[in-house]
């Protein structure tokens, strides 16, 4: 391997029939775009600044380069009379997303493809053909229309990744309710808040998965949350651990589950029904719903810095075309892919994986667990046994399973792999060097992606006909019109001096407002600076025009790619008896790239010891998912509060890593600063 070239300088040149027999060049070549830059212009719609119609072009024509199928065609690509905020794509449009992504496949010569290849962490393999992938689809939707569900009403999915997600997922599309996707890693309060929020009557869920050799209970997570949340009045759970046992006759049982299979589980009659009864009994044919563009597909949360996590809208039409675009574009969609992005139906990857490619007829890998059970080469293992062509994962992960070595990766034949991919977090260089070259051979180019939850997309993708350097996320994504600015919201893009990312236009798959309503949306994202999108990260754009991003401007907590609010933290602290109050903080951590740190403040009389710090680590724990534990948690008799009495966060991070806190003008008791740095 080649010593890591410093980050100014290329360290990826495409080969040129690559680049050549690339998606975006035949689009290039189509409507006589030269060159990149051109091709960015043309795209965003933005020339020395001044939005122009390149937007508007490029979200018409890319409907037909996708093969996107409306059911009645668009008046008119959007109407944005009320401002980017509230842009309203592709108006008079009817579509639904599962006609594009299956219904159409199931019925033509993809029918017997695969949809889907998956892998259980014992080593079990499942393969399900878009045919079979649609009888399931069609019986999830003849189930939710039993249970009463219809055209905009809500339904929870807390399930592994297992094949049934897809069919899930589908089912909801089909019939014109609105998915909600839950982690399944997060614990009772984080999925009792969500399930509250959107207040679904169905869930869908799983006895439990498996990780690391060990059963991970997750319908018993699921009771204490319906518990507290309330709203379920169906509860559907799959059978993969065996909880629901046999009859000693062979058949499957169809009542409670058997403590001797699987795990011990309640079971709550009228209300817990297994996958096999509820679903597999019903029809296999239904018509799919015919939908306005902008009726609400899916409901995916995402973390603020204070309060309650966000409800983002995502619609049929915008979720759809912008996962396609991405997918046939930035990771140059060929026929034979076999896709692999390390995910949770939870996290927006998850969906958009799978809308992207199966608008395609594409295959998708899913895998159920840890990546390094049983051993540190289980991701490599899969890639040479599977056959995968694009591989995507988080830093955090890469830079875990370099620790273990490059022997790990020498009994595997990764020549399949085409494209790397990564996002969630930024990089560090050598990480970065050693994904392309010990990976991807030095011939495989990493899309290094990054927007968000609330996009259902990127701002910012390289392009497979680009150079890159490490970290670099190439440039802005097409039809993305964002920018880098200053605190006046001037552009400071040719300064290359770090600023805020933002974006001066919407695009089709921009959340539609909040699910708890207008006022919150607007005050996130949009109060910043007049008509222009704040994101809330750090951006520059170096002498060569590659962009890089630098972190969050905010306070959420980035823990391994998954977001999580300070104040969901907070909130587990505080609801342990001994606490008063409590802030949390993001870290910088070598393997995580974030790591969650706690000052709490405790009852009067209470003692601090060690036992009470891992009993907060554990609730927390419990409570939010085990990668949001604290690292520390440490006992303080004040903390840094505003007059209003709001938590100076920044304050605290800064005291926790030794950098000067800098103006404390607003700080009603500047004495407690100097009390943390004591604690620390």
């Amino acid at each position: 391997m080649t010593d890591t070239p410093p980050i100014d300088e290329v360290a990826y040149e495409p080969d040129s029939a690559f680049a050549e027999g690339s998606n975006v060049r035949q689009f290039m070549r189509q409507y006589d775009i030269d060159s990149y830059e051109e091709l960015i212009a043309r795209t965003t719609g933005t020339v020395d600044g001044v939005p122009a119609s390149g937007i508007d072009w490029f979200w018409d024509v890319v409907i037909d380069e996708l093969d996107i199928e409306f059911y009645r065609d668009y008046d008119a690509v959007r109407d944005d009379a009320r401002g980017p905020q509230f842009t309203e794509w592709y108006p008079g449009g009817t579509i639904n997303a599962v006609h594009n992504v299956l219904d159409r496949h199931a019925t033509d010569e993809t029918a017997e493809e695969l949809a889907c290849i998956w892998e259980g962490e014992p080593g079990e393999v499942r393969r399900v053909t878009f045919a079979e992938l649609a009888r399931e689809t069609n019986r999830v939707a003849n189930l939710l229309e039993d249970r009463g569900v219809g055209v905009g009403d809500t339904v929870g999915l807390y399930l592994p990744m297992i094949p049934e997600v897809i069919s899930i997922l589908y089912g909801c599309l089909s019939v014109g309710a609105i998915a909600v996707p839950v982690f399944s890693g997060f614990g009772r309060e984080a999925t009792a808040t969500r399930i509250d929020d959107s207040e679904c009557t169905v869930l869908f869920t799983a006895d439990g998965f498996y990780r690391r050799g060990s059963q991970i209970p997750l319908k018993s997570t699921a009771d204490q949350a319906i518990e507290q949340a309330g709203h379920v009045e169906h509860m559907i759970v799959y059978d993969r651990l065996g909880s629901r046992g046999t009859d000693t006759d062979g058949s499957d049982r169809s009542s409670a589950p058997d403590a001797e299979h699987g795990l011990d589980l309640s079971w709550a009659e009228g209300r817990d029904e297994w996958w096999t009864e509820a679903v597999q009994s019903m029809p296999d044919e239904y018509a799919t719903t015919e939908l306005p563009a902008e009726q609400p597909s899916m409901l995916l949360y995402s973390s603020g810095t204070t309060g309650r996590p966000k409800g983002i809208v995502h619609t049929h039409a915008g979720a759809l075309v912008q996962a396609a675009k991405e997918i046939y574009f930035s990771f140059d969609h060929q026929s034979d892919d076999r896709f692999f992005w390390v995910s949770d139906i939870g996290w927006m990857m998850g969906p958009w994986m799978l809308l992207g490619n199966h608008t395609f007829g594409g295959t998708v890998f899913m895998y159920e667990g840890a990546p390094d059970h049983p051993d540190p080469d289980r991701f490599w293992a899969m890639i040479d046994r599977h056959d995968l062509t694009v591989f995507g994962v988080s830093p955090t992960a890469i830079r875990a399973l370099r620790e273990h070595g490059d022997e790990w990766l020498d009994d595997h034949d990764l020549s399949s792999l085409r494209i790397l991919g990564s996002t969630g977090e930024p990089w560090d260089p050598e990480s970065w060097q050693w994904f392309l070259e010990a990976v991807g051979g030095g011939e495989c180019p990493i899309m290094n992606i990054s927007g968000g939850t609330e996009i259902m997309g990127c701002f910012l993708q390289p392009m497979p006909i680009q150079p890159l350097k490490p970290c670099t996320l190439g440039g802005p994504g097409l039809g993305m019109d964002v920018d880098v600015v200053n605190a006046d919201g001037e552009s400071i893009v040719d300064t290359h001096e770090r600023g805020y990312l933002v974006a001066r236009d919407s695009c089709p798959s921009m959340t539609k407002s909040l699910w708890s309503g207008d006022e919150r949306y607007l005050e996130e994202y949009w109060s910043t600076w007049p008509d222009v999108w704040d994101h809330g990260d750090w951006a520059r754009v170096d002498e060569d025009d590659f962009w890089f991003l630098e972190g969050r401007a905010d306070d959420v907590l980035n823990v391994a790619g998954r977001r999580v609010g300070p104040a969901e933290v907070e909130g587990a602290l505080v609801g342990h008896a001994a606490v008063t109050q409590a802030v949390a903080v993001g870290v910088p951590d070598a393997t995580t790239g974030t790591a969650v740190v706690a000052y709490v403040i405790l009852q009067p009389d209470t003692t601090a010891t060690d036992e009470l710090r891992e009993q907060l680590r554990e609730r927390v724990g419990a409570e939010l998912g085990k990668p949001f534990r604290p690292q520390e948690v440490l006992f303080v008799d004040d903390l840094p509060k505003t007059q209003s009495g709001k938590l100076v966060r920044r304050a605290v991070a800064k005291v926790h890593r030794g950098e000067d806190v800098g103006d404390t003008s607003s700080i009603e008791n500047p004495a407690a600063i100097e009390r943390l740095g004591d604690a620390r």
